[in-house]
């Protein structure tokens, strides 16, 4: 009786092995009935009030979609600039079950590619946020055409400055920061040729008591508009601290206690317009590797909505070009530019394609930076 039980028990679990197992490859697709296990890497806590939040915002918008047919789990606060870390994270979250691997910042990006290129986890889908890396089997990135709404916030800066000193605070000199520093002041130029663009590099994606101290810096120059490309509301509770006007990013903070009566706006993602796609075609086995660039167009990218505190003819010429950037027809880096040391860097009646805009080393005059 007792080896007729265990040949019983034995079965059920072969059985049970093979009703869980994972997709075949192409990284990770799920076979029908199975429940697609995916793994989300944060470099902060889901309720920073800015870039994890937003990042989450899309998670919690993706599994309301799918339901039952997903499972999503998430690691908090881990180190983008621990490699380490990094790795341990994505290899906790496979052991928990995950066939997909989202990373969401920067540096997860090349820990991440080496897991996927060493041949231990091609049976998995990685996808990265903000990087360069890709291969042709299991790994892929995604980014957005952020510049598109940052030009746009910076037209509202640019009409709403009284000092025509704008202050931005970001994360490191790299060409992706770059990239929204000089749409923002183009953006603020092409209403206001006066207005100047003052950055504090803070060399970290999140820190806030660093994000805090330069918007404070930079309010002490004499800036009455102050914006940034870093992880957390303290630049903008600075600057309405100072009595000073603020353009958020990454998630729409108007309803944030203490910024009544200087929020603006904020260049904004919407990473479920990506997720949500993308998700399916690995349920349906037909994700491939790609590089992927969402725009105001998709609706990856946008403005959030204007506040009150808006002025009626800067939310006119607002609602004017973002109408011609949804269309198509408004390339935001179209020349004659000249960087911030005189020379042309885009010549006139040229317009920099996704290529040419990830070249950008340089800030463009009028900007000057303390890295």
């Amino acid at each position: 009786m007792k080896k007729v039980l265990v040949l019983i028990v034995a079965m059920v679990l072969v059985f049970s092995l093979a009703a869980c197992g994972g997709g075949g490859g192409g990284g990770g697709s799920a076979s029908s009935g199975d429940k697609l296990n995916i793994g989300f890497i944060y470099i902060g806590a889901i309720n920073d009030g800015g870039f994890t939040q937003t990042h989450h915002k899309g998670t919690l918008n993706l599994m309301a979609e799918y339901g039952d047919a997903i499972e999503c789990k998430w690691l908090e606060n881990i180190d983008d600039n621990n490699a380490q870390d990094c790795k341990d994270a994505a290899k906790q979250l496979m052991d928990q079950g995950a066939t997909v691997i989202i990373g969401t910042s920067f540096g997860f990006g090349t820990p991440l590619f080496e897991l996927a290129e060493s041949g231990d986890y091609d049976d998995i889908v990685f996808i990265h946020f903000s990087g360069y890396h890709i291969n042709d089997h299991n790994y892929g990135n995604y980014f957005g055409a952020m510049e598109e709404p940052r030009y746009l916030s910076g037209i509202i800066a640019g009409m709403q400055t009284t000092t025509n000193k704008l202050g931005y605070v970001a994360a490191y000199p790299y060409t992706e920061v770059k990239i929204g520093i000089n749409a923002f002041a183009l953006g603020a130029q092409s209403v206001n040729p006066d207005a100047v663009v003052s950055v504090v590099y803070i060399n970290s994606w999140y820190d806030p008591a660093a994000e805090k101290q330069a918007a404070e810096a930079l309010l002490a120059q004499g800036c009455d508009v102050i914006t940034q490309h870093a992880d957390t509301p303290g630049p903008q509770l600075a600057a309405a601290e100072a009595g000073a006007f603020t353009i958020g990013y990454n998630l729409d903070n108007s309803a944030l206690e203490g910024l009544e009566n200087a929020y603006l706006t904020a260049p904004v993602w919407n990473h479920e317009n990506f997720l949500i796609p993308t998700i399916k075609a690995i349920m349906d086995g037909t994700w491939k590797p790609e590089s992927y660039y969402g725009t105001m167009m998709d609706g990856y990218v946008m403005l959030a909505p204007l506040t009150q505190n808006v002025t009626a003819e800067a939310k006119a010429k607002v609602e004017e070009i973002q109408a011609k950037i949804v269309a198509g027809n408004f390339p935001i880096f179209t020349g004659p530019i000249y960087d911030n040391e005189g020379n042309e860097v885009v010549p006139a009646g040229v317009s920099l394609d996704r290529g040419g805009i990830w070249e950008i080393e340089y800030h463009v005059k009028g900007v000057t930076a303390s890295e």
